[in-house]
């Protein structure tokens, strides 16, 4: 019983929280943010509601949708299907000359990266709220449970399942014979690869209202960079989880803790020598690597992401405008604002271009040196949330529906 009131009233807290959020978004309704705050709670029927990081319906003006009508459809190369997900945010991958997706039923796909055919599934039996990670030979889930299971990226054999302290939103990921799991509380677990045992765990200090994130932990050689809600972002030891330097990405500001909301809810990016982060209303920033030095910093709002390749960094900012900015100093370079009013995907380098997916199920595909919108693709006319994905002839993205699609550039 007490179980039971504890849950309900956790939800309640979360959906006076979700409300605020959208009237201070100018959101058009609740719906809109309550799945993603609440979901994972507790086993609660949310079918039919959107979500804040990629649903609602969007009204584009008459001369935004003449614009992009104009603009020449991607090649499509193949379609495939997994299965709604209505409670979930899953990020495809692409290793080993396969595909794998994975769905909120509990299925692992695996598809020919050329054809689109399915060459295989795996079915988990669980529940997924996260996934896919790979890393050292592993396919990696997790679920609403707090479980992390490990699978073998040949056979589809479970290796072994682990337990951390809350639902598992982001995909794991592996390095260094260690996973690194994110829990929907903000802990982050380092457990050994070969046999998920903990290793350690890190805790941040986390404000009484946060923004549900799906971001994760980035591991490069032998460091995680991990943002927090808060604005701040960290540096662990990936063989022993000890802090390394922590910078402040932005900082909360505003006069009730609504309006100071500043979580970071995307992967940062790096390079050989910055790692740079976006915060939700807050700043996109960028810092030495070695000491956690800011370098520069610009007010940008992003709960989407941003990328990075050897001249720009790329943020698919909140009111669905795409922006690069010189890596060097921040200068604005360009701003591509055909998709004002819709929700982006996490922006992808392919080539000379940039693909971001939006909220009404489109790719969209823009020359990295001017922002030139060259090429949009229509997939099932549902949100796409998470980062496009490089093939050798193409990319793939991940619909909410469960479609995938791939094309060419």
């Amino acid at each position: 019983m007490s179980s039971g009131k504890s849950i309900a009233t956790s939800i309640q807290r979360h959906i006076v929280l979700a409300a605020s959020i959208l009237a201070l978004s100018g959101c058009a309704g609740v719906t809109e943010l309550v799945r993603d705050v609440i979901t994972g709670l507790a086993d609660i029927d949310v079918s039919g509601v959107t979500d804040f990081f990629g649903g609602g319906k969007v009204e584009l003006s008459p001369e935004q949708t003449a614009q992009l009508a104009k603009i020449p459809p991607a090649r499509a190369l193949w379609r495939n299907v997994t299965e709604e997900s209505q409670a979930a945010v899953f990020s495809l991958v692409f290793e080993k000359d396969a595909v794998y997706a994975a769905s909120t039923e509990g299925r692992l796909f695996r598809f020919n990266p050329v054809s689109g055919k399915e060459e295989g599934s795996t079915d988990t039996k669980r529940r997924l709220s996260g996934g896919i990670g790979t890393g050292e030979g592993l396919l990696l889930v997790g679920t609403f449970k707090g479980e992390v299971l490990a699978y073998d990226r040949e056979n589809g054999k479970l290796l072994w399942t682990a337990q951390v302290s809350s639902e598992v939103l982001s995909p794991p990921r592996a390095a260094g014979g260690m996973v690194v799991v994110r829990a929907g509380d903000g802990r982050i677990f380092g457990l050994e690869a070969v046999n998920g045992k903990r290793k350690w765990v890190y805790q941040g200090a986390t404000p009484s209202l946060t923004v549900r994130s799906f971001a994760g932990a980035l591991i490069s050689g032998s460091t995680v960079y991990a943002g927090f809600a808060g604005g701040k972002m960290v540096t662990i030891n990936l063989a022993n989880g000890a802090a390394g330097w922590e910078a402040a990405v932005a900082r909360p500001r505003g006069a009730t803790e609504l309006e100071r909301i500043a979580d970071i809810t995307s992967l940062p990016v790096i390079d050989e020598q910055q790692v740079c982060a976006v915060a939700y209303q807050g700043r996109v920033a960028c810092f030495e690597i070695g000491t956690g030095n800011q370098i520069w910093a610009k007010d940008v709002s992003s709960n989407a992401g941003l990328a990075m390749d050897s001249h720009y960094i790329y943020v698919s900012e909140n009111r669905g405008n795409l922006s690069a900015y010189d890596k060097r100093d921040g200068t604005s370079i360009w701003k591509q604002e055909l998709l004002n009013g819709l929700k982006l995907s996490p922006p992808l380098l392919h080539g000379n271009h940039v693909v971001v997916g939006d909220s009404q199920g489109h790719v969209n595909i823009i020359k990295s040196d001017n922002g030139a919108m060259v090429a949009r693709s229509a997939g099932d006319e549902s949100a796409i949330v998470t980062s496009p994905v490089s093939l050798p002839n193409g990319f793939v993205v991940q619909t909410r529906k469960g479609g995938v699609f791939a094309f060419a550039l």
